[in-house]
């Protein structure tokens, strides 16, 4: 019987790069959970009570939305200048037609929005935790006085 090929080559192809697993399914990644404009609300509100029975804080990184379950924590893209910030829906709204979402003043401060009042932006629903990790590092602004 002969030998075993050799099975060497002179070509190195390196060490294997190793890719970090997504959080999310690639789907979920792909395609947004809605489109549309967004607004906020900030003074009128401060200290009432919202949906979920929390008191309203414009200094929170809160929003209201329709349908999504109270609870819920959503990135918000604003897609002109493509700032993101991550909040939890803890409120029913907008009432306006044509508005998919309600952010709280710090949100939209965050988003560059807070001056013009509507912008188009993107939801995608995250998990707890990514959301938890994200609301820890943000700096909530001190209310002026």
């Amino acid at each position: 019987m002969g030998a075993a090929p050799d099975h060497t080559t002179s070509a190195s192809l390196g060490a294997p790069t190793l890719l970090p697993e997504p959080r999310q399914k690639p789907e979920t990644l792909a395609s947004p959970y809605q489109v549309g404009k967004a607004s906020w609300y900030g003074g009128l509100f401060q200290g009432k009570a919202t949906a979920s029975g929390e008191v309203y804080d414009m200094f929170d990184f809160t929003a209201a939305h329709r349908e999504l379950p109270l609870g819920t924590f959503v990135k918000v893209t604003n897609l002109r200048n493509l700032k993101s910030v991550i909040v939890r829906i803890n409120d029913r709204g907008p009432v306006t037609p044509g508005r998919i979402i309600d952010l709280s003043y710090s949100a939209a401060r965050s988003l560059e929005m807070h001056q013009n009042g509507l912008q188009k932006v993107r939801i995608d629903v995250v998990g707890a935790l990514d959301a938890e990790m994200a609301m820890a590092m943000a700096i909530k602004p001190a209310p002026k006085r």
